[in-house]
């Protein structure tokens, strides 16, 4: 392990990447606390501190704090990723997105640029309804209003604001993807929920202390999150691997080929991006009908039923209701086959083992072979499904029974584990690739002896 880390001042590009990284990142830290104008923080804050067991905690959370203080990236990351699955959803629907796909490196850019399109337009929606929702926070805030100049010039600042820094955040993202290390929309939320997890931890010795947690709950806690740890870990690391042969090829003098290899197919192939999509798609509806809700329930006739029907929708998607639980799980389990599809094709897997002469013993290389790719990734994708699923919600319910803060809960720490996991192998590909040793060097010299140079 500390060899990996000293090889890694060894190469410039890699040291390189990963100050950029880490310097985007500090941006995005500093953006979170940039507060919009025309705000009362007191009175934000203390609107947060009653809610904070609600959807506004997880969402805040996801924002890495800048909701709670209303920063200019309040909004966070989210309306991208909201964005990007509408338009996954749009290719199965539109031939012609689907097309955009096929067509290479012109095709993806045109697809980020619609991307960017939509998180711009979702944006303006969301930051509409906040703003609205926050003129009208004034009895919830113990009669303190949270804006203090409410009006359409608040809410056109506030649209505004908001849009300009989730597009900037967007902009980070996409610059730690192209020149640093690591995804960087995964970065960006695993920076939000880790830079709360120190304030979290304080408040909740502060519980134990004033007795409102038991320290034998806080025990059994801990032992909970550091088993679910292992099991990501474990499930993270989980492979089906299907043996692959292939044929002796004789070209000129020369032989190729004839080696056996396995072709490894991961437990949990769609990672940590079904539990974010899910998420997403859960808090784009609740936020602003949560915001909207704090309102006093006036009116009449469709507007009251109107209301009602708002409160309804808020209460059952509080995390930890039985109807948010259910949900999450099904959107979760939607979204590990939908990524999975996306991501992987067995038809191009195996048409590219046809090509170079590769085969799995006892089926025909081709149709056959795709068949057989597709019936067993759907099998092990079921199991990632129930994993991920078990992972974000049983740990999030004792959360919500011991009222201990979100950040401990599964989600928080499947994307923490999960995002960390993939940026060590980034940088651990990069370390292999000039013939250094890796993190694992010790391990996989007990296996395979020293890479020579």
């Amino acid at each position: 392990m500390l060899t990996g880390f000293q090889n890694i001042a060894k190469i410039p590009e890699l040291k390189r990447r990963i100050l950029f990284t880490l310097m985007m990142l500090a941006v995005y830290r500093v953006g979170c606390h940039i507060p919009t104008p025309g705000i009362d923080a007191d009175a934000l804050m203390a609107f947060f501190a009653r809610h904070r067991g609600t959807i506004f905690g997880l969402f805040d959370m996801f924002s890495g704090g800048a909701l709670e203080r209303l920063s200019v990236f309040a909004l966070g990351i989210m309306p991208y990723i909201s964005a990007a699955i509408i338009i996954e959803l749009l290719k199965v629907v539109f031939p012609a997105i689907e097309k955009l796909y096929k067509e290479g490196e012109a095709g993806h850019k045109k697809i980020k640029q619609y991307t960017r399109y939509g998180t711009v337009l979702l944006c303006i929606i969301q930051g509409l309804g906040i703003s609205i929702g926050l003129e009208g926070m004034g009895m919830e805030s113990g009669g303190r209003p949270v804006v203090l100049d409410p009006g359409w010039s608040f809410r056109l600042m506030t649209v505004l604001t908001l849009t300009a820094g989730t597009t900037f955040i967007m902009w980070l993202g996409e610059q730690i993807t192209e020149r640093g290390i690591g995804n960087g929309i995964s970065l960006i939320i695993f920076a939000g929920i880790v830079a709360r997890m120190p304030s979290a931890i304080i408040g909740t010795f502060s519980l134990m202390q004033t007795g409102e947690i038991a320290p034998m709950i806080m025990i059994i806690l801990l032992g909970v999150m550091i088993a679910v740890v292992g099991v990501i870990v474990f499930m993270e690391r989980g492979q089906r691997r299907i043996q692959v042969q292939y044929a002796r090829r004789v070209v000129g003098r020369r032989v190729y080929g004839g080696q056996s290899t396995h072709l490894p197919l991961k437990v949990n192939t769609a990672g940590v991006i079904p539990p974010i999509f899910a998420s997403s798609i859960l808090m784009f509806p609740a936020t602003i009908t949560s915001f909207i809700g704090t309102e006093g329930q006036t009116g009449s006739g469709w507007l009251s039923y109107l209301w009602s029907w708002v409160s309804w929708v808020t209460a059952a998607m509080t995390p930890g209701h039985i109807a948010h639980e259910l949900v999450y799980v099904a959107l979760i389990i939607f979204f590990c086959y939908f990524y999975t599809a996306v991501t992987y094709n067995p038809v191009d897997v195996a048409d590219n083992m046809k090509k170079y002469g590769g085969y799995i013993p006892g089926l025909r290389p081709g149709k056959r072979t795709a068949e057989f790719i597709d019936r067993v990734l759907t099998r092990i994708t079921l199991w990632g499904a129930l994993y991920v699923s078990a992972v974000c919600v049983l740990p999030t319910i004792l959360v919500q029974k011991f009222n201990v803060p979100f950040y401990f809960g599964g989600t928080a720490l499947l994307i923490v584990v999960g995002v960390a996991m993939d940026t060590v192998a980034q940088i651990e590909s990069h370390i292999v690739m000039r013939h250094y040793e890796g993190f694992e060097g010790i391990i996989g010299k007990k296996r395979m002896g020293r890479i020579r140079r």
